[in-house]
């Protein structure tokens, strides 16, 4: 614990009282869960930070998708606004595309017109317009402390290379609960390794949940510049390039550059869901040419955060990527078991499209 540590760890305490007593608050029914018309699926974490939530609603909206569900996203959409019609909710391709959130521009740009959103704090209201369209399977985005809304399971992401937090609450640390919150998981995911098994005897003492691992994987890399959208790219694996980026885990993007067999010359960190000013640009460009790089790369949610700024930058280029889930088909019927379990305890029918 550093000096900065120990002087927040004090408040601590009080934040984690009021973490414990909330959710035990709902576990007894003092407090009332509202329930939608359909199936919720919750994808969340205990820390603050990237442990691969985005990549994980991307994987169960396209396996939802496939199967022929109709599939509403519900997310507070992190410093962003949604721009919406009277209804509150719009399709894919017209309100989370033009929201100010980068990771519902994302998703939003993988999936089309295959998803809708509701993007808002209010999961349940967006919720309610949803299955007024039809909906009726729901992803919670970052939905784990988000206990006013029921859901059917809760999938719990855990970061390997950081997986507590440093064992601290917030503000002293980045954990949102304690460990014990994961006695709530129906399916626990280890992202950023095939084999922790130090992590796995830790989350074995809160949870028999079922654990599962899972990886980044590359899909493409694309190029991009204000005047065109982004077109798939083959650099040079050799050529020197300079990474940037402004997420949770900005040490797993470097490492899997390299894994992917990239040359990275430099780096620049910015704070998670960093929005890059003029000023940020041509420091980035500055960094980049004193490191001697032939281009930049920066990963898919930096690109909506460059605000029209890419211009400036030698050869931008960014990573697009997706989750390898180790297991899948046992991964999807230890969902669905949880959910069927869910249900049964609640007196609800089984979903209808499953």
């Amino acid at each position: 614990m550093n000096l900065k540590e120990a002087l927040l760890w004090p408040l601590t305490l009080p934040y984690g009282g009021i973490s414990h007593l909330r959710a035990r608050a709902y576990r007894k029914g003092i407090l009332k869960q509202r329930r939608l018309d359909g199936v919720v699926i919750s994808v969340g974490n205990l820390t603050v930070g990237g442990t691969g939530k985005t990549p994980m609603v991307l994987w169960l909206a396209e396996h939802l998708t496939a199967e022929g569900k109709r599939v509403g996203i519900l997310t507070r959409g992190y410093r962003g606004k949604a721009a919406r019609k009277s209804n509150g909710v719009e399709a894919a391709e017209k309100s989370a595309l033009t929201s100010t959130s980068d990771e519902v521009r994302m998703l939003a740009s993988r999936m089309g017109e295959r998803a809708v959103f509701g993007v808002g704090a209010d999961r349940y209201a967006c919720g309610r317009e949803l299955a007024a369209q039809g909906v009726d399977w729901f992803i919670l985005d970052d939905g784990f402390q988000h206990q006013q809304l029921a859901r059917d399971a809760d999938i719990v992401l855990i970061d390997a290379t950081h997986p507590f937090g440093g064992g601290h609450l917030l503000p002293a640390g980045r954990l949102r609960e304690g460990r014990s919150a994961l006695a709530r998981a129906d399916v626990i995911v280890i992202t950023r390794s095939d084999h922790a098994p130090a992590v796995e005897s830790l989350i074995r003492r809160d949870s028999e949940a079922p654990i599962f691992y899972a990886r980044t994987q590359l899909d493409s890399i694309c190029s991009f510049g204000s005047d065109a959208p982004p077109a798939p790219a083959e650099p040079d694996r050799a050529q020197k390039l300079f990474a940037f980026c402004g997420i949770g885990n900005p040490a797993a993007f470097l490492a899997d550059l390299r894994a992917w067999g990239f040359s990275v010359s430099g780096h620049l960190f910015f704070p998670d869901h960093h929005r890059y000013s003029r000023a940020d640009v041509d420091r980035i460009r500055s960094a980049a040419d004193a490191a001697g790089a032939q281009g930049v790369i920066c990963t898919e949610k930096d690109f909506y955060n460059l605000s029209g700024l890419s211009w400036r930058l030698k050869n931008p280029l960014f990573a697009r990527i997706s989750l390898r889930i180790d297991r899948e088909d046992d991964f999807w019927r230890s969902i669905l078991h949880a959910i069927d379990t869910r249900r049964r305890a609640s007196g609800l029918p089984p979903p209808k499209s499953v």
